[in-house]
């Protein structure tokens, strides 16, 4: 089925559940930012730190973008490292 999700707009919706790697590409599918400004925002500590599994080989566990979606449709505050509120 998929994680209930929150939205101010249209009550609850369904996010499918996602698992493993993805790729920047697959990554900005799913959270609508530019390449820059996701760059910057995990520079800042807003975003999920990647993985490198080469040197030119990057990505990031589903399940850490799968929780900022989630904090991102709840509205949570997103000062603390890694988008996690303090």
């Amino acid at each position: 089925m998929g994680i209930p999700v929150n939205s101010k707009r249209s009550g609850e919706v369904f996010m499918p559940e996602i698992s493993g790697l993805l790729r920047l590409k697959q990554v900005l599918k799913l959270v609508p930012v530019s390449a820059a400004t996701w760059w910057r925002g995990i520079k800042d500590g807003r975003y999920p730190k990647p993985i490198k599994l080469g040197p030119r080989t990057t990505c990031w566990l589903a399940s850490d973008i799968q929780a900022l979606i989630v904090r991102l449709t709840q509205g949570a505050g997103l000062d603390g490292p890694n988008g996690v509120s303090q």
